[in-house]
């Protein structure tokens, strides 16, 4: 008889009955603690309904992406004081929006992935080869 654990994951109000999934099924490892990442800011990629910008992809960034993220408008690299964000330097490990990783890619700046990390709703955005030719 197997015997079914669910694991109760309280992250912010949001109940999560399941284990997370990464992108190869495993269970979904820890993104990064210093600078604390994450949608949820609990060092994992989890997403919810909430999480419009579906923060999945644990990446290294690199200066290159830095650059490139800054020049969409999202400067990942100036410290936010009023929302306790340090600022990222190049690799520092970081949550990354599906879609933005996946402009990264088309202009040829992608971090790599820590695919442990990466949660599985990764693949409703690239394809797992893909995703494997990027790992770290």
């Amino acid at each position: 008889m197997l015997l079914l654990l669910f694991l109760t994951l309280s992250v912010q109000g949001a109940n999560m009955s399941v284990i997370p999934k990464n992108v190869l099924g495993g269970e979904l490892r820890k993104c990064c603690d210093s600078p604390k990442t994450g949608f949820y800011r609990n060092g994992f990629c989890h997403t919810g309904p909430t999480d419009h910008g579906t923060h999945v992809a644990c990446a290294e960034v690199t200066k290159e992406f830095l650059d490139f993220t800054r020049s969409k408008g999202n400067d990942l690299s100036t410290p936010r004081l009023e929302y306790s964000f340090p600022g990222l330097r190049p690799g520092d490990r970081w949550c990354l929006c599906a879609t933005r990783w996946r402009e990264a890619l088309q202009a040829g700046v992608a971090p790599k992935l820590d695919l442990e990390a990466t949660h599985e709703r990764m693949l409703d955005f690239i394809d797992q080869e893909t995703l494997r030719r990027h790992a770290r």
